[in-house]
């Protein structure tokens, strides 16, 4: 799928969805919190958003951390208009800075002015993105020295009943979401690959995976 028609999918499922969005999504998003709250931002360091949606995660993010600088991008025109929205109203628009962007191949230096971040979040994201292990390595290339990426997405839920995992990616393909199957070892292997380290926690009985890169 070429860039331009994945820029135009994710406009035509978000142009309404993004008004119930966060009031919908809250329910089964699960792990979204434990993420921020493990992202441990230095004084004054950058966070960046890859596929930053509604912006929800930012203004929670930048409510934990008060003195981070805050990036975000994403494909979609739409969920970046909500997103521009929901940081105004959290009185963060002059602090935040938006753009859109693939989360496959971006520059950040040509469109915020800053190459390289402290921490860079993937929050669901991986799970829409065609080519997911190239959104991983790109926002690898843009992770400063002793960085951290963190991911949290879908699991296979390999200790609920499997009723439930076929259900749930049933449902999921009608917004066009495949959980990862191996989102783990590919982690391991791009923390191994870029000399870093990776810790990945499986929560909610394997609903949900939270994982972590670490620049060493």
């Amino acid at each position: 799928m070429s860039t331009h028609s994945h820029d135009q999918l994710m406009d035509q499922v978000y142009r309404y969805q993004r008004y119930v969005y966060d009031v919908t999504r809250k329910y089964y998003l699960l792990g979204r919190d434990q993420l921020i709250a493990d992202l441990d931002v230095p004084p004054g360091g950058s966070v960046l958003e890859v596929a930053c949606g509604t912006g929800r995660n930012l203004v929670k993010i930048g409510r934990s951390h008060p003195e981070a600088r805050l990036y975000g991008l994403d494909i979609s025109s739409e969920m970046l208009t909500t997103a521009r929205a929901s940081l105004s109203r959290a009185g963060m628009a002059e602090r935040a800075r938006l753009i859109q962007a693939d989360a496959c191949a971006f520059d950040p230096d040509a469109g915020f002015g800053q190459a390289q971040f402290d921490r860079i979040v993937l929050s669901y994201s991986l799970s829409m993105i065609p080519d997911w292990q190239g959104a991983l390595r790109e926002s690898l290339r843009h992770l400063a020295p002793g960085g951290q990426l963190h991911v949290v997405d879908f699991g296979q839920s390999g200790q609920l009943p499997s009723w439930f995992f076929k259900g749930l990616q049933a449902w999921l393909e009608k917004f066009h979401v495949t959980p990862r199957a191996d989102l783990e070892q590919v982690l391991t292997g791009l923390a191994r690959d870029t000399g870093g380290t990776a810790r990945v926690h499986h929560m909610f009985r394997g609903y949900a995976v939270l994982g972590t890169i670490t620049h060493n």
